[in-house]
């Protein structure tokens, strides 16, 4: 059972500077509790499907003052529906050795449109193999894509990312990372 999930989100603008934030929540009750942020630069250009390279230094550098042990990551990418079956959500599970699922805005790889009900889903295929779930977390909403980063089945990661949506489309963890990360670049390019 998990008991803490931190969200992770970084963006970036166009000079090179990135902004990373961590949101740990209560699963019990989605109550934040911590926060944290980390800010530098990057010369690795922006190249789709390879964002980890870009994103995850900054990330990495956030971690390191997390003080609450957390036992999930959710991340605003994707794991295994990824082009190189790879991604963000992947790289940091490894790097880290803690449960890590991805929640994209966007699907890599075909799917179906799942039924309108909140619940549904249906599998995202890359080649012919099920990557990810299509699942829809808002009835008669677009849904959001999730797969598996490390250490963490689809159903459970599709479980978790239910019990993160009470009333949006995004999970809390990764809707609130987002909000804290672009707060933060609007201050640095300020």
């Amino acid at each position: 059972h998990f008991r803490t999930v931190a969200g992770l989100d970084s963006a970036y603008d166009d000079h090179g500077n990135v902004a990373a934030a961590i949101v740990v929540l209560d699963l019990d009750t989605l109550e934040t509790v911590e926060t944290v942020t980390a800010r530098s630069a990057t010369d690795f250009p922006y190249v789709p499907g390879l964002l980890a390279f870009r994103e995850l230094p900054t990330t990495l550098t956030a971690l390191e003052s997390l003080t609450v042990t957390t036992d999930l990551f959710i991340c605003d990418s994707q794991g295994l529906a990824h082009p190189r079956r790879f991604g963000f959500a992947c790289h940091l599970g490894l790097l880290t050795g803690i449960p890590t699922l991805g929640v994209a805005k966007n699907a890599w790889g075909d799917h179906e449109d799942p039924a309108p009900d909140r619940g549904s889903w249906t599998p995202i295929t890359i080649d012919g193999a099920a990557v990810g779930r299509a699942l829809r977390t808002r009835t008669n909403i677009k849904p959001v894509f999730v797969s598996v980063g490390h250490l963490i089945d689809i159903d459970t990661a599709c479980t978790q990312v239910l019990a993160l949506t009470p009333e949006f489309r995004q999970p809390e963890t990764t809707r609130r990372a987002d909000k804290l990360c672009r707060q933060l670049l609007r201050e640095l390019s300020a």
